[in-house]
Formats: structure tokens, C-alpha cells, sequence
């Protein structure tokens, strides 16, 4: 977390929407999450390029601004759920519009001619 408080940063209500859900990997956990609720295993098989410890990071800072929801239940060995909490459903809007945006531009750069790099020799 970048900013103790946003009281001095009101001007700027995009850093602080892009400080809860920016980053590699906080979109894409958010968008598994709006399917209902996770485990960590379930999450981690979801997205075998993050390390355990970047995905532990990533869900703890989403927990902290109040958009992720950890449940630990007391079993051998402890399982422990993620779902966004109430306040985090009203990132969906967003997240389905950020997701269809992300369809459009593969497609688009899918449909555009490769351009080869020229090295001199």
C-alpha cells in the first residue's frame, strides 16, 4: 500500500481506485473471485505463472482495502477461502467491462501484421 491515507490525495480518485485493483495480478484474481468464492490451491491452479508468495501478497493487499474476504476454517491441514466481500462486488461493472476491452484488443492485435525486427549487422 502506496498511501497511509488518501485524506491529502482526494484529487486523484484514479490512483486510488488503480492502488486496490492495479498490478499483474489483482484484476485477474478479482475477475475468478466474482465466479464465487476460492480457495488458494483453486487460485494458484488458476494462475500457474504467479509464485505462491506473489499471490499471498496480492490477495492480503486486496483483503486490507476491504474488497477480499479471507474465511480460515480450524482443520487439518487449515483451509482457508477467498470471496470479495460486499464492498468488492461493486468492482464487477469494472472488472466485465475491463475484461471485454481485453477481448477487443487481443483481437485487434491478433488481426494486425507482425513486424519483424531489423538488427544491423
Amino acid at each position: 500500500m502506496r498511501h497511509k491515507s488518501y485524506e491529502k490525495h482526494f484529487g486523484c480518485p484514479m490512483e486510488a481506485c488503480m492502488e486496490v485493483i492495479g498490478g499483474k495480478w489483482k484484476g485477474v484474481i478479482l475477475g475468478y473471485l466474482l465466479g464465487g468464492t476460492m480457495r488458494f490451491g483453486e487460485l494458484k491452479q488458476k494462475l500457474p505463472e504467479v509464485t505462491q508468495r506473489m499471490l499471498t501478497t496480492q490477495l492480503k493487499e486486496l483483503e486490507a482495502h476491504g474488497v477480499v474476504a479471507r474465511k480460515v476454517y480450524a482443520e487439518v491441514p487449515p483451509k482457508v477461502e477467498y470471496s470479495l466481500t460486499d464492498f468488492g462486488r461493486t468492482l464487477e461493472p469494472i472488472l466485465i467491462q475491463m475484461k471485454g476491452w481485453g477481448e477487443g484488443f487481443l483481437q485487434r492485435v491478433d488481426h494486425q501484421p507482425k513486424v519483424k525486427n531489423k538488427r544491423s549487422s
